[in-house]
């Protein structure tokens, strides 16, 4: 066969090939963010249902006081303008995950577009009030963490309703395909709530306990660096994504769905660690109908002591254990409050008692030995320490605290 006809039938054959590849690449990589959203928007799904089943029930039932159970400065009775910016700001999240999720199907788009108009005016307003009440709460409310984590927090907030106003400003000029970009930008910084919460409850699974901060104070190293990556990273991620759509051959597209599903089974293994660590036990907590028993004693300690409050506490699961939530988390949530307060002695006879009722438990003996520790009571810090670690030989914490204690 003379080289020009060899020449003619490998050509059409090579190229074919290639074509199959890149179709293959592409299939491939549409899989892989398919998979990613899928994940993502269950998550948010179930953000979403914890928020608007804990916070507006508990509301419903006037059990306003309950909200500060899961956030500091939740609900102070003498502030009710503040109280209403909590509420908007809670409402508005709710908002935004649900109507984020259906906004970026683009079976909606194309079957609904009228619709998908009206929920991308309810998605860009959302995420204005989402973003100002967020940071009133953080500036002027009061919140957990510190000034790095506070003005990561802030950074993300500009930047939410700074792709929201870009989203917009495309979709009015018709450019709908820098529109799209923009707000699946949105949807990235809008999910950091999610993506954080996940990051950290993934490093609780990993390290069995806080890794690289203080659980009192909310502060440290590893918080600082989830307050920025908790959005910078997803939307590196995104734009290496766009760019490889837009740039890269079957090479690079399989490389990308490559790391695109290993980043999705990260995430996925983060958003199953904080539904189980936080989500579920919140929306059982929603539909609870018992009285808090960290509540009722908190209201004793503050009128009455610590003393009425341990007999009240003994009382009650004697006479009417039924009619109050007396699972482990309540005292312990208690303690820990009693902590942040400086009321440590306080604090001490409150894990005593969650001790007591839970004695196979090593996170009441945890408790207990951190709350000795900021005592300064070395010896029964170590001892409940030493408690905790034999019940539960993988308390890394238990282990860390006793390292630093015996350095002393």
């Amino acid at each position: 066969m003379s080289t020009q006809l060899q020449t003619a039938f490998w050509i059409p054959a090579t190229t074919q090939r290639a074509r199959s590849l890149r179709k293959l690449a592409d299939s491939t990589l549409k899989a892989a963010a398919g998979f990613w959203f899928v994940v993502v928007v269950l998550g948010q799904l179930v953000f979403a249902f914890t928020v608007a089943s804990f916070y507006g029930l508990t509301a419903a039932r006037g059990n306003w006081q309950q909200w500060n159970k899961s956030m500091t400065h939740g609900y102070a009775p003498d502030h009710p303008m503040g109280n209403l910016v909590v509420a908007i700001h809670l409402t508005s999240a709710v908002i935004i995950m649900f109507s984020g999720a259906i906004q970026l199907i683009p079976q909606i788009r194309r079957r609904a577009p009228s619709f998908h108009r009206w929920n991308g005016r309810i998605y860009f307003v959302t995420a204005f009030t989402v973003s100002l009440a967020g940071l009133y709460m953080m500036w002027f409310r009061g919140t957990v963490g510190d000034l790095p984590q506070h003005l990561g927090q802030s950074l993300d907030a500009a930047l939410i309703m700074l792709c929201a106003a870009m989203a917009l400003r495309y979709a009015l000029a018709r450019d709908f395909k820098t529109h799209r970009r923009w707000a699946l930008r949105l949807f990235m910084v809008v999910s950091a709530s999610l993506f954080i919460r996940a990051g950290i409850f993934l490093s609780f699974l990993l390290n069995h306990g806080p890794f690289g901060f203080n659980a009192v104070t909310f502060s440290g190293p590893f918080l600082t660096f989830m307050s920025f990556a908790q959005y910078l990273v997803p939307l590196a991620v995104l734009e290496v994504y766009l760019r490889t759509q837009d740039r890269a051959g079957a090479p690079g597209r399989f490389a990308m769905a490559a790391g695109l599903f290993v980043l999705t089974v990260v995430m996925g293994g983060g958003i199953v660690a904080v539904t189980m660590g936080a989500f579920l036990p919140n929306i059982k907590r929603a539909y609870d109908n018992r009285k808090s028993i960290a509540e009722t004693l908190s209201a004793t300690i503050a009128s009455s002591g610590i003393d009425q409050a341990t007999k009240q506490y003994h009382d009650v699961k004697s006479a009417a254990p039924a009619s109050y939530n007396l699972d482990e988390d309540e005292l312990n949530a208690l303690g820990y409050q009693l902590i942040q307060a400086h009321q440590l002695k306080h604090a001490i006879r409150v894990f005593q008692l969650n001790v007591e009722a839970y004695p196979q438990s090593d996170n009441t003996y945890d408790s207990l030995g951190e709350a000795y520790m900021n005592d300064g009571d070395k010896a029964q810090a170590i001892a409940n320490y030493q408690r905790s670690l034999q019940i539960n030989p993988r308390n890394t914490n238990a282990v860390k605290m006793l390292q630093k204690l015996n350095a002393q």
